[in-house]
């Protein structure tokens, strides 16, 4: 999954060799046996209406071949790449299940939200399901799935939101056969293959649960399909859709750099691992705007603008380039805790600063080989990830690792205080992990290897195979031992461990740069603060607020803290005069030649007080400069040939 402000695996039918389950594969509640490696006997159904998508209502029909007797059937609730119990069970609705014709009662479980028991009356051999599916609207629900997923023109469907499975087997041995159904004239995208097509209805050809759930299907008014490997043996296409016809429309230099993503994404690698490969790209401002990752495709949704406004393209850049590598990286291999048998096993993120960190620091270096960043554009987004995690006040008591393994707490978890709670810091510490890992191997081998060798040597074989290799930690030091030997467990486990006031990641000074910070926002800067309209002060007076004064954070300890300013709160003035961010701004600069402290008129609710703040250090916005020794960032951002 890509970092959610902007952001499963297509697994062959046998696992390789004899694929033992993990601690977190076995581990069931008490009261449902562990679900076996068997095939499910018959074929599972799925209709999905979506004619009535423009109101937000996902109309299904699913059929389940039953036998006699008591029937548990699941609704999925850990879906790869989301890291949590994230099912959108609670946007599920009018759940009526008949058989021959009668309704059958039919009671949630007490103990397991996600699971729906009943008993099936004898002479009865197969249940039909009715239900809706009601997509939130814009601006409700939370990230992924349980985010708004259509407009009146476009609809965006990840299967798990619309089918239900028998409890007891192995997702990959039941097979199910889906069918949608489109609003008239839609054009759609999918990583299923089509079995047949009548007017707006079109049925693909069947597949396993895990497979289903592993390919999401976009649908719109306005569609643009475009090659982004012409002339390869194995297609890969970026299918577009948009509220607008202008929107899904590239520009001849952004369809040549989307094909350098593919082609330096293979090139890293050497080897792929899927049959075709489909970007499914929605362009608005009415949906949730994420990257979910797949094995043969990725659910990729922006704002509407991404091909329109360069400040958009920019800051959005490196979304498609980080699902991508999720092919490699998380879905074809995966942490072996993350692996398991069916989607209502509870996964484990350990090693998620490998599944979503070294897939960050690779997305970031991809989208400047390939031409969607410039290098000083590359560097510019290094600086912010080293600074803002410089700034982190929570290593104090919250390790990097302790932030994988909450995941499935912090991507649903509260908002303000980012800085102290950390929440999901394994993506962009991550990125300065492997940075750092990466300049070690090429300061240790004398530039004769580095981190795109651990690339083809952990994930470059069985080319065209997507039948899914699991790892755990030692299998990714005996990897890096490989390319270059050294104590990589202790070098991982250090930083992983750390908690204190310094980031200890060095992979910057190692690189040739430094950090410095001067009173002039960088490109990045400059562009987030164009599209986002806020203020990022954190190097400063120690807060992030938007364009009306809304607080989002604000530093532990920092000048502001200090203060009395908290998250949630509004500014309303800036010594004496109206809020905006300029205006903050330019208080902050002319408190740094003077001694008076800068003075804020902050409402909280409905209580109004004035609180002065103590700064005079002036505007801090970071940079990198080249330092000692060589330029190994320029290196590492440069295009393979």
């Amino acid at each position: 999954m890509n970092r959610p402000a902007f952001r499963s695996s297509l697994i062959a039918a046998a696992v390789i060799g004899a694929l033992s389950l993990s601690a977190a594969a076995t581990a069931q509640d008490a009261h449902r046996a562990a679900p076996l490696d068997q095939p499910y006997a018959g074929q599972l159904a799925v209709n999905v209406d979506l004619t009535d998508a423009a109101k937000r209502m996902f109309r299904v029909h699913e059929t389940i071949p039953v036998k006699p007797g008591a029937f548990t059937l699941l609704y999925p609730e850990w879906i790869p790449g989301e890291h949590a119990a994230s099912g959108p069970i609670e946007n599920v609705a009018g759940l009526v299940i008949t058989a021959n014709g009668k309704q059958l009662p039919w009671r949630r479980d007490l103990r397991d939200m996600f699971a729906i028991n009943l008993d099936v009356p004898e002479g009865v051999g197969q249940l039909d399901l009715e239900f809706q599916f009601l997509s939130p609207a814009p601006g409700e629900g939370s990230l992924f799935g349980a985010s708004a997923s259509s407009t009146p023109n476009l609809v965006d469907v990840e299967f798990n939101q619309v089918a239900f499975y028998p409890a007891g087997y192995y997702s990959r041995q039941v097979t199910i056969q889906p069918t949608v159904q489109l609003p008239a004239g839609w054009k759609f995208g999918t990583a299923m293959e089509v079995a047949s097509q009548s007017g707006n209805t079109v049925q693909f050809k069947p597949v396993t649960f895990n497979n289903l759930v592993d390919s999401p299907l976009i649908a719109g008014e306005y569609f643009n399909r475009v090659d982004l490997a012409p002339g390869a043996k194995v297609p890969v296409h970026l299918n577009v859709v948009g509220d607008g016809a202008k929107d899904v429309k590239l520009t001849d230099k952004q369809l040549e750099q989307q094909r350098a993503v593919v082609k330096q994404t293979n090139l890293l690698f050497g080897a792929h691992h899927y049959g075709h490969y489909d970007f499914l790209l929605t362009l608005s401002d009415h949906t949730g705007h994420f990257g979910l990752e797949h094995h043969q495709s990725s659910d990729d949704r922006l704002p509407a603008d991404f091909f329109t406004n360069d400040d958009m393209h920019t800051l959005a850049a490196s979304l498609m380039p980080h699902e991508y590598v999720h092919s490699w990286n998380g879905k074809f291999r995966r942490p072996a805790d993350l692996w398991t048998p069916n989607f209502n096993v509870k996964m484990q993120d350990d090693l998620l600063w490998v599944y979503e960190g070294l897939t960050d620091y690779w997305c970031s270096v991809l989208t400047a080989r390939a031409g969607l960043w410039t290098p000083e554009q590359f560097r510019d987004t290094m600086a912010d990830i080293d600074a803002s995690m410089s700034e982190r006040t929570g290593r104090a008591w919250r390790s990097l690792q302790d932030t994988a393994d909450a995941a499935p707490l912090t991507y649903y978890g509260g908002g303000g205080w980012a800085n102290w709670r950390r929440g999901t810091d394994f993506y962009p510490e991550g990125q300065l992990l492997w940075l750092d890992v990466d300049t070690k191997i090429r300061e240790l081998s004398g530039g004769k290897h580095s981190l795109d060798d651990f690339a083809r040597a952990f994930y470059g074989m069985d080319n065209g195979s997507y039948v899914t290799k699991t790892y755990t930690f030692d299998d990714v030091v005996n990897t890096l031992n490989q390319v270059q030997p050294f104590d990589w467990a202790k070098f991982l486990r250090t930083r992983l461990d750390y908690t204190g006031p310094e980031l200890p990641e060095q992979g910057i000074a190692r690189g040739g740069w430094k950090l410095v910070y001067t009173d002039k926002p960088n490109a990045e800067t400059k562009a987030m603060e164009s599209i986002r309209h806020g203020v990022s002060l954190a190097a400063s007076i120690g807060l992030s607020a938007s364009k009306s004064g809304n607080i989002y954070d604000v530093q532990w300890n920092g000048p502001a803290f200090k203060a009395g300013l908290v998250p949630g709160l509004s500014i309303v003035a800036v010594d004496g005069k109206d809020y905006s961010p300029d205006a903050l701004k330019d208080a902050i600069t002319a408190a740094k030649t003077g001694s008076a402290p800068i003075e804020l008129l902050v409402k909280n609710v409905d209580v109004y007080s004035t609180v002065k703040i103590d700064y005079h250090g002036g505007l801090r916005y970071p940079h990198l400069v080249r330092a000692d020794g060589k330029d190994l960032l320029d290196a590492i951002a440069t295009p393979r040939k």
